[in-house]
């Protein structure tokens, strides 16, 4: 076994998005732009909402990339100008391909608006390469039992895209990634084999993980990255961690193309973000029919 080099560190910044809730943002910030070929990576940071409180993102368009929503709990309503709906509930994904031009909304329940709960999740922006930034728009809802699972001795895998530890998760994707969430009990040693010419990182957000052969300790709400090399990506939880290891493995080919970024479109160019602008601002993205 070869142990990819641990290549940085970045925390997650606290960031006000949607209609107003906090994410956790490690990506992108001031430190990171992007982790290509991912371009954003949030935690809806858990809180719990009383009666009448809930807030989601209303309306918004976007172009050129996927967007992931993967909730771990509460339940999440979405709505899409290609007619797109369904719920996302405790453990589900949404995996959106905004391709030529989408609208979309990501709002809470009816139920959770009502009644109330507790919210926790991730939306992560994955690129879509220069040859499919225009294709048909598309929606995929894949349900927690839709996951691929892989289990060891203290420790367990749940897959989302990709193949990690084993197991395929249900997603299509675009673009090679694997995307997991990971759990490990305290003393757990483990090696992720990682496509030699992908990207790998891990976003823990609940407790503590010592990585690679530099045995840095890695705290909850920061991004480890390692070296694009051939190699595992290796952890260990402390011995003496008090709750068990939670994270997100992300692993995928660099796309290495020009990114032009703004708001809610990602483009290769300044002149396919205007065309972008143009097309949404003239109704060419459509719009959501709301029952």
């Amino acid at each position: 076994m070869v142990a990819r080099r641990l290549k940085a560190v970045v925390p997650a910044e606290h960031v006000i998005e949607g209609g107003g809730f906090g994410v956790s943002r490690p990506f992108p910030t001031a430190a990171l732009d992007m982790f290509d070929p991912f371009l954003m990576l949030d935690e809806k940071e858990p809180i719990d909402y009383g009666p009448g409180e809930a807030i989601g993102a209303p309306d918004h368009p976007h172009r050129g990339f996927e967007t992931v929503s993967y909730v771990l709990s509460g339940e999440t309503e979405h709505r899409d100008s290609n007619g797109g709906h369904g719920f996302i509930c405790t453990g589900d994904i949404q995996w959106m391909t905004a391709g030529s031009g989408i609208v979309h909304s990501e709002m809470p329940s009816k139920r959770l608006q009502a009644e109330g709960g507790h919210v926790h999740g991730f939306q992560m922006w994955v690129n879509l390469p220069r040859a499919d930034k225009l294709m048909a728009p598309k929606y995929q809802s894949l349900e927690a039992a839709d996951l691929g699972l892989a289990e060891g001795h203290g420790w367990s895998v749940k897959v989302i895209a990709g193949s990690v530890l084993g197991a395929d998760g249900p997603a299509t994707t675009q673009t090679p990634i694997g995307y997991a969430h990971l759990t490990a009990e305290a003393g757990t040693r483990l090696e992720i084999p990682v496509p030699d010419d992908h990207n790998a990182g891990l976003y823990v957000f609940v407790g503590d993980v010592v990585l690679g052969e530099e045995t840095a300790q890695v705290s909850s709400r920061a991004l480890a990255m390692f070296a694009r090399e051939p190699g595992d990506m290796v952890l260990e939880v402390p011995q003496e961690s008090p709750i068990p290891l939670q994270a997100l493995i992300l692993t995928g080919r660099p796309l290495d193309e020009p990114v032009a970024r703004q708001g809610p479109f990602v483009m290769n160019t300044r002149e396919e973000l205007a065309q972008a602008f143009e097309d949404y601002q003239a109704g060419r993205m459509g719009t959501i029919v709301h029952a």
